[in-house]
């Protein structure tokens, strides 16, 4: 990160440098210092206060707009247009707040009104606004866009670590629970297999035609079943949370019987085949708790839909589905889960070797586990995506979105003000062109009677600044354009000056060289 931040320090002063060197450039041909003491001060304020102040750098650089409303001989300074362009970029990725920035603006534009009346020169008030608006509010803008979208990225990238991790911490402890369920499971089997084994030894121990050798041997047997039940009892508590209920359905339930109670309390619901004869204990109590954990789905997130169950399979394979169409009227207020359910049935259907599948289908929902009779574990499924990334990237999408716009309407303004002002210019151009011979063949002493019909309707709006000798005084001046090039329009102009009605002078202005013709 210091890298980082001293590689934009360097950049900027590098910039800073650049800046100066133009400010250099363009003040030589003025004979007053004062362009370049100020382009001096205001681009070392910018540069800087950039940092640690900004609103004074912006400020600055804004303020450095106001040298443009003077008069440069026909040149337009660029470096208040570069420094603003930069510092206005810079401020709106350091400022929080709109409002001082709008302040600065606005400040600059009105301080701009009297400077513009009193410096007389050849940008007016309006060309004023436009600078500011378009050389620092529209770089501002887009700065403050580029900080609030790194903030975006940063933030979304922050939500999605987090809700990545919960996500994550719950799976983790569903799969745990239905770890602990499992070996519930596996403890009642185990535990009543290794009753039945102690109660056999307990016979046998006091069986009178049995040898005492082997009554003790019985015996032994006994009370080593005996506390291996113990032992495996005390094991699952450890495994089992204190907050867990003790299980209320039978560790071998029948599919069957948990269908019939379903349909008892109210559900819709069919039974179609029936589990393999072959199928090992795990396996049927995998059956169980996924067709109970599809019923329980079902009633809560689709209430009144028909529900199927369908078990079938062979000697190595057993197939559970559960399928329900669309509830009729929608499901059921707040029925929203964590889906903790289904985490733990896949768990459990994975380290039976199998497959599981949830999710919709036919407009409804569907329940598919694959059971396998005998398999190893299968590996651990990643986990599922988190839409924080999805709903960051339609936040980005609106963003930029939101940025085209931005961009589009000044920039469409700027393309309408600019069509305005070419069909503006090319219209003064073609209307107030005096043909060259015509002027040649001009003679002071005419009278402007008389020169009506070779004048043109139209004086010249778009011209150079009149360098040509003061008329006599109370005569009046004309201009007409002189036949040049489309693009050098405006730098030549004809002047015919009219005192009592008649021609006094004619001359022909070059702005380019500031001397008559």
């Amino acid at each position: 990160m210091r890298m980082r931040g001293g590689w934009g320090r360097l950049a900027e002063v590098l910039a800073g440098v650049a800046l100066i060197a133009l400010t250099a450039y363009e003040s030589h041909r003025n004979p007053a210092p004062w362009e370049l003491l100020a382009g001096l001060v205001t681009i070392t304020v910018a540069v800087a206060t950039i940092r640690r102040a900004p609103l004074l750098a912006l400020g600055a650089a804004t303020a450095s707009g106001l040298a443009m409303v003077f008069d440069y001989g026909g040149r337009v300074p660029l470096w208040p247009v570069g420094l603003m362009v930069l510092t206005s970029f810079l401020a709106g990725r350091r400022l929080d707040r709109v409002g001082p920035a709008l302040a600065v603006f606005g400040g600059v534009v009105v301080v701009g009104l009297p400077v513009t009346l009193l410096a007389g020169g050849g940008t007016d008030w309006a060309a004023l606004v436009g600078y500011v608006s378009f050389a620092a509010a529209l770089p501002w803008q887009l700065g403050r866009y580029v900080r609030l979208r790194e903030e975006l990225a940063r933030t979304g990238w922050e939500r999605a670590e987090q809700y990545e991790v919960q996500q994550r911490m719950i799976a983790g402890e569903a799969r745990l629970r239905e770890r602990a369920r499992i070996a519930g499971d596996m403890h009642d089997s185990l535990g009543h297999e290794l009753s039945l084994i102690a109660l056999r030894a307990g016979a046998l121990e006091v069986a009178p035609d049995l040898d005492e050798r082997y009554r003790g041997a019985a015996a032994e047997l006994r009370r080593s079943a005996a506390a291996a039940t113990e032992r495996l009892h005390d094991i699952i508590g450890v495994l089992r949370e204190a907050d867990d209920a003790a299980p209320t359905d039978p560790a071998d339930g029948a599919v069957g019987d948990l269908v019939g109670r379903a349909a008892a309390s109210g559900l819709v619901v069919r039974l179609d085949g029936e589990l393999p004869g072959r199928a090992p204990a795990m396996v049927r109590r995998a059956a169980y708790r996924v067709v109970q954990e599809a019923l329980t789905n079902a009633a809560k997130h689709a209430p009144g839909a028909a529900v199927t169950v369908t078990l079938a399979g062979d000697d190595d394979e057993t197939v559970v589905t559960v399928d329900n169409p669309p509830p009729p009227a929608g499901p059921l207020p707040g029925a929203g889960g964590g889906r903790r359910g289904l985490i733990g049935l896949r768990e459990r259907v994975r380290l039976l070797g199998g497959t599981f599948e949830a999710g919709p289908a036919d407009g409804g929902f569907r329940v598919l586990a694959r059971l396998p009779h005998a398999a190893a574990p299968a590996e651990e499924e990643p986990s599922e995506p988190s839409r924080s990334a999805a709903e960051r990237a339609d936040v980005q999408r609106r963003a930029r979105r939101t940025l085209a716009v931005m961009v589009a309407v000044p920039v469409a303004a700027l393309g309408v003000l600019t069509g305005v002002s070419v069909v503006a210019y090319t219209y003064d151009y073609v209307t107030t062109r005096l043909d060259p011979a015509q002027f040649d063949r001009l003679r002071p002493g005419q009278p402007r009677a008389e020169l009506a019909p070779v004048l043109p309707d139209r004086q010249q709006r778009y011209r150079p600044r009149d360098v040509a000798p003061v008329p006599p005084p109370g005569a009046v001046c004309e201009y007409y354009g002189t036949g040049a090039g489309l693009f050098e329009f405006s730098e030549f102009s004809y002047r015919l000056c009219f005192l009592d009605g008649r021609l006094v002078s004619r001359d022909h202005i070059d702005g380019r060289r500031d001397t008559q013709g």
